[in-house]
């Protein structure tokens, strides 16, 4: 069972997984060994699956972002994993999602720009049999972030 500090631990590391253990444990009113122990039993529970670096799209070049919502006519175990493996091999598709309503999938896509979209379809539907795909272009980004709730954390 969490309490508020393992909270608190987990809420600055989602925002910054650089931060000190001396900083974290002085924010937390912790000892730097208690608040390292903590991020360790934090780990082995998997309530921190990893920690990443997250990069700035423009200078990495792929600062425009397409959701292609994507409907099959197949709903098959194989098919399934076809379209899983598809994806997983597109580096430009960051983030796929299967849905309920209209639609059965939607997928994100960062590009250099929009123009590239067509390469990346084209990459998609050469490895795997879809019945429509219907692709919008993000305007502007209102909200963006890996952070995540803690209040709910068990």
């Amino acid at each position: 069972m969490l309490d508020e500090r393992d909270r608190k631990i987990l809420d600055l590391l989602q925002s910054d997984a650089g931060v000190s253990v001396t900083d974290l444990a002085d924010r937390v009113a912790l000892s730097v060994s208690a608040c390292s122990r903590r991020i360790q039993r934090l780990e082995e529970s998997g309530h921190i699956a990893r920690r990443i670096v997250v990069l700035d799209r423009d200078k990495m070049g792929v600062p425009t972002t397409v959701y292609a919502l994507v409907k099959t006519a197949h709903h098959s175990d194989d098919w399934i994993e076809n379209f899983r493996k598809a994806i997983s091999d597109i580096p430009e598709i960051v983030e796929a999602h299967r849905l309920t309503g209209n639609y059965d999938y939607i997928v994100k896509v960062v590009l250099p720009r929009v123009e590239h979209y067509d390469v990346v379809y084209k990459q998609l539907v050469r490895k795997v049999e879809l019945f429509d795909v219907t692709a919008s272009i993000s305007m502007e980004t209102l909200k963006s972030g890996m952070s995540i709730p803690v209040g709910y954390a068990r």
